[in-house]
């Protein structure tokens, strides 16, 4: 028979090394580093991925990140060199490379979170003091962000942290300032766009004038060969009427007695105020030569007979 007391001690002594191998093997993932403490001395760290073994009920393992961790900064107001206030909003990316220093340090993620965000807003301030504002916005911004990061890395190095990359985010004036710069920006253009305004219209004025002053020039022109044009036509018909005058002074006559008529008798409204005895004017009516009737001599009254004398008696 078997003895019970054996198997009882066997299966205990099992459990035991079941226990022991359990609390001896721990795992760390591609995304952790670990840190063994021995009766609380750290030991040197464990940065290689896979299976591991510590003393059990001895060493105990602190696991860190491998990670590149971000740190988000709230919103710092800082006075630029030229004493404009401006509202940074920053944040940095960072990764524990001294996981032993990092413990013996901060501790915690959270701690180490803490400690830099003060490293991280001493830095911003002292160099984007020594900037202008036109330079953090515009100008300078990677050269100054450069800068920030090289200075928080010489703080940072002594909590076992590599600071990767340090951003400003954003960077602006304070809410009244930026109402305040707003509305001065705004007066300005408006200014610019009246003096651009204004010197438009004296170049439309100077243009304008100019423009009139040629036409005034070219219509005088116009008028003064006009006029000699219509002088030389008006000679040249003065001319063509003596010849045709000389030529047939009765045709001429009646040729401006039939201007005359279309002129004087039209179809609308006619009236002539003329003379009984302008038998001149409408001499082509009664004669087609135009020459004026005879004059008919008036009647000579006959002379009365002498009244009958009456006999004188003889005495």
């Amino acid at each position: 028979m078997r003895n019970p007391f054996l198997g009882g001690f066997a299966l205990v002594v099992f459990v035991v090394l079941v226990v022991v191998i359990y609390s001896s093997a721990f795992i760390v993932s591609q995304t952790q580093q670990a840190l063994v403490l021995r009766l609380g001395n750290p030991q040197p760290p464990i940065t290689t991925p896979g299976l591991h073994w510590k003393l059990p009920f001895i060493d105990s393992v602190v696991y860190l990140d491998n990670r590149i961790l971000d740190l988000e900064n709230p919103s710092q107001e800082v006075i630029a060199s030229d004493q404009k206030r401006m509202v940074v909003d920053a944040f940095a990316r960072y990764r524990i490379t001294n996981p032993l220093r990092f413990f013996q340090s901060v501790g915690t993620i959270d701690a180490a979170n803490s400690r830099l965000a003060t490293v991280l807003n001493s830095s911003l301030r002292r160099v984007l003091g020594e900037s202008t504002f036109i330079g953090v916005v515009r100008d300078e911004r990677e050269a100054l962000m450069t800068r920030i990061k090289e200075q928080v890395n010489r703080e940072a190095s002594g909590f076992g942290i590599t600071v990767i990359d340090v951003r400003i985010r954003r960077a602006d004036l304070p809410e009244a300032n930026s109402q305040a710069v707003f509305q001065r920006m705004q007066t300005e253009r408006q200014r610019e766009a009246a003096e651009i305004r204004a010197q438009g219209n004296e170049a439309a004025q100077r243009t304008r004038a100019r423009a009139e002053r040629e036409a005034s020039i070219v219509v005088a022109d116009a008028t003064s060969k006009g006029e000699q044009l219509r002088g030389e036509g008006d000679a040249e018909r003065n001319k063509i009427f003596a010849d045709a005058y000389g030529r047939d002074p009765d045709f001429f006559a009646f040729y401006r007695s039939m201007q005359a008529f279309e002129s004087s008798l039209r179809p609308n409204d006619t009236r002539l105020v003329i003379s009984p005895d302008s038998s001149s004017f409408f001499r082509y009516f009664a004669n087609p030569n135009g020459s004026s009737p005879a004059p008919v001599a008036p009647a000579v009254p006959a002379a009365p007979a002498p009244a009958p004398q009456a006999a004188v008696p003889a005495r």
